[in-house]
């Protein structure tokens, strides 16, 4: 499942499902200005809009099954793809949001992991001192050069770049010591 991660300016907000995403940002007891609001898709690090309308609020229905999420979209596919897809059980939706479902689950590689933080600290940390060797050691995979570069950053946007390129080593880092 995907995760989102909502900051206002450089305050961390929340992080977890769109949904709960959605319910932090009505339920804030004050509403950021939009301009202020950031929310990052935490797989690829890219800044995205959530609709916060209400659902009472929100376009009819359109093609395919909205109430499970389902949103009806173009796909191009080759003529052959397109045999390959029909001959599957389910038919052609099914069988992509099979493939869909089972590539989501596979995990992240090292360099994709470090390209969503890129992303993310385009935009939260790109004025940021020394962010351009930040970066360097973030592509060499240096955790503790990148830690020290960005020791100046607000602590919010530094260890969101740090879980995002290195979730397994900021967990552990985050554990509790053993007695």
């Amino acid at each position: 499942m995907s995760t989102y991660t909502a900051f206002a300016q450089d305050m961390w907000l929340a992080t977890g499902s769109r949904d709960h995403i959605v319910q932090t940002l009505r339920d804030l007891p004050e509403m950021p200005k939009s301009s202020d609001l950031l929310v990052f898709d935490d797989e690829s690090g890219r800044q995205i809009d959530f609709d916060l309308r209400s659902a009472a609020s929100e376009p009819g229905a359109g093609p395919g099954r909205p109430r499970l999420g389902v949103v009806a979209r173009e796909v191009t596919l080759l003529p052959r793809h397109w045999d390959w897809l029909r001959r599957q059980p389910g038919g052609a939706s099914s069988a992509l949001r099979r493939l869909v479902e089972e590539a989501s689950r596979q995990p992240q590689s090292a360099a994709s992991r470090r390209d969503a933080a890129f992303q993310f600290l385009t935009v939260m940390a790109g004025d940021r001192p020394h962010y351009e060797e930040a970066i360097r050691a973030l592509y060499r995979d240096d955790r503790d050069g990148f830690r020290k570069l960005a020791l100046a950053w607000p602590p919010a946007v530094r260890d969101h770049a740090l879980a995002l390129a290195w979730p397994a080593a900021e967990a552990l880092s985050r554990a509790p010591s053993a007695p």
